[in-house]
């Protein structure tokens, strides 16, 4: 699920997905999105097990990530575009 909090700023929930169709979801979507996105919330989660969180903190990569950042809740990353 993709919610919009601003123009610049994108949550995204991968909660229900699997560790592959996350990623494939993940990069079609940084390919996509519009280029005034700058920061998107990878909501993954990590009460049900770190599969998600770990490919998102490091499996995930893109042209258009330059940093990745740990929220304070282990259950969201943030990428900076």
């Amino acid at each position: 699920m993709i919610n919009y909090i601003t123009n610049q700023k994108v949550e995204i929930d991968i909660h229900h997905m699997t560790k592959e169709s996350a990623r494939k979801y993940l990069e079609q979507f940084l390919s996509k999105v519009d280029g005034s996105v700058k920061e998107v919330q990878i909501i993954h989660g990590y009460t049900g097990g770190t599969v998600l969180r770990d490919m998102v903190r490091n499996g995930l990569k893109h042209k258009r990530i330059k940093s990745k950042v740990r929220s304070l809740n282990d259950g969201i990353t943030i990428l900076i575009l």
